[in-house]
C-alpha cells in the first residue's frame, strides 16, 4: 500500500498494526481487541482527512499510482472490448486506447487515455499524453460509431497532450481543433468522464459530450498547478496555491456549470476500492445513456452544442 504525504497519519497507524500483530506471532499473544481498536482509529482518521481535502492533495490524488486507470474501467464496466488501433496517416498511438465494446449488451465505442500501470509501461503509454496520431484514432473510431449508430463514451485522465516537437510538427494543435469540431456534431450519444487528471487541450481533445462528469476527487483546467505555478511565480514551489486559484476540482467546475455531474468515489479515492468505483462509474454511464440514447440527433446536436457555447465568461465588443 502506498500513502501520499497528507496520509501520514494513516500509514503510522497501518505500521502500529503490523507491529503488533508481528509481536502476536512471537510471543504468542492475543491482539485482537488491540487490532479492532486500531482499525477503528484508522476509519476515524482516513474520515477526517478525506472530508477536508484541500484542492492540491485531489490533485495528488487523481495522480496515485495504485489509481485505476481507463483499461482497468474497460474491464470492468464493459464486455467484448475489441481494441482497434491506428489513425491511418502516421501510427498507433499507445497513449489512447479505443475500440468497440458492450455495455449491459448495448453496443458502444469506447476510449481513453492510459498512463500505464508502471515505469515500462508508463514509458510506453508516454505516461498518458497523446500524440496526433492519438486525436486522430480517436475521431476516426468515433465517426466508426456514428456510421454504426453506437454511443461512445470517453474516459479522460491525462497531465496533456504531448508538447514535444515531433507531435507539433505533425500538427497537434489542429488535430484537436479538428476534434471539438467534429465531436460537437456526433450524431451519436457522447459520454465524457474524467476520471483522473483532465488537463488542457489534451483533455478537450476526447471531452466534447452530451454529459461530461468528474469523479469526485479528479480535476479539469486548462495548465496544472505546477506549470501554472512556473509561469507565474518562475517556481513548481507555489503549486498548492496555484491549485487553490485555478479552482480545478469537482466541485468548482460543477458550480460553474462546466460539468454536468460529479461521481463520488469510495473514501480514500477511487484506488481504496476499485471494484466499488467501477460499479458506480458505470451506473453513472447508464444513467446518462439513459437520458439521451432516445432523442433524434438533430435536437441531441444542437443541446450539446448550446451547453459548450454557454461555458465561459466574455463579452462581445
Amino acid at each position: 500500500m502506498q500513502f501520499l504525504d497528507f496520509e501520514k497519519p494513516l500509514e503510522d497507524l497501518y505500521t502500529q498494526i503490523a507491529k503488533v500483530k508481528e509481536m502476536s506471532q512471537k510471543n504468542q499473544v492475543d491482539v485482537s481487541g488491540t487490532v479492532r481498536e486500531l482499525e477503528a482509529s484508522i476509519e476515524k482518521t482516513r474520515e477526517q482527512i478525506y472530508t477536508n481535502l484541500t484542492p492540491w492533495q485531489r490533485v495528488q490524488l487523481s495522480r496515485h499510482p495504485q489509481r485505476p486507470y481507463t483499461l482497468y474501467y474497460i474491464e470492468k464496466i464493459f464486455s467484448n472490448f475489441t481494441e482497434l488501433y491506428g489513425d491511418r496517416q502516421v501510427k498507433d498511438d499507445k497513449a489512447m486506447v479505443a475500440g468497440m465494446a458492450e455495455l449491459d449488451g448495448m453496443p458502444v465505442m469506447v476510449m481513453g487515455q492510459q498512463k500505464g500501470v508502471n515505469t515500462k509501461m508508463r514509458q510506453m503509454r508516454n505516461f498518458g499524453m497523446a500524440n496526433p496520431e492519438g486525436y486522430r484514432k480517436a475521431l476516426r473510431l468515433m465517426k466508426m460509431a456514428e456510421k454504426f449508430n453506437r454511443p461512445i463514451v470517453t474516459l479522460i485522465d491525462t497531465p496533456g497532450a504531448f508538447p514535444g516537437l515531433e507531435a507539433e510538427e505533425r500538427g497537434q494543435g489542429e488535430a484537436i481543433a479538428r476534434n471539438l469540431f467534429e465531436m460537437a456534431q456526433l450524431k451519436v450519444p457522447v459520454i465524457c468522464v474524467i476520471i483522473g487528471e483532465g488537463a488542457s487541450g489534451g483533455a478537450l481533445g476526447i471531452g466534447v459530450g452530451d454529459r461530461v462528469y468528474m469523479l469526485e476527487n479528479s480535476w479539469y483546467t486548462v495548465i496544472s498547478p505546477e506549470n501554472c505555478s512556473t509561469i507565474l511565480w518562475r517556481s513548481w514551489n507555489f503549486k498548492e496555491k496555484a491549485a487553490e486559484q485555478l479552482k480545478l476540482t469537482s466541485r468548482d467546475m460543477s458550480a460553474f456549470g462546466l460539468v454536468d455531474g460529479v461521481i463520488p468515489e469510495p473514501m480514500g479515492g477511487a484506488h481504496a476500492k476499485p471494484e466499488e468505483m467501477a460499479a458506480t462509474l458505470k451506473e453513472h454511464i447508464l444513467k446518462g445513456l439513459k437520458e439521451i440514447k432516445d432523442m433524434d440527433a438533430e435536437t441531441r446536436i444542437n443541446q450539446r452544442i448550446e451547453k459548450f457555447s454557454k461555458m465561459g465568461f466574455y463579452e462581445e465588443v
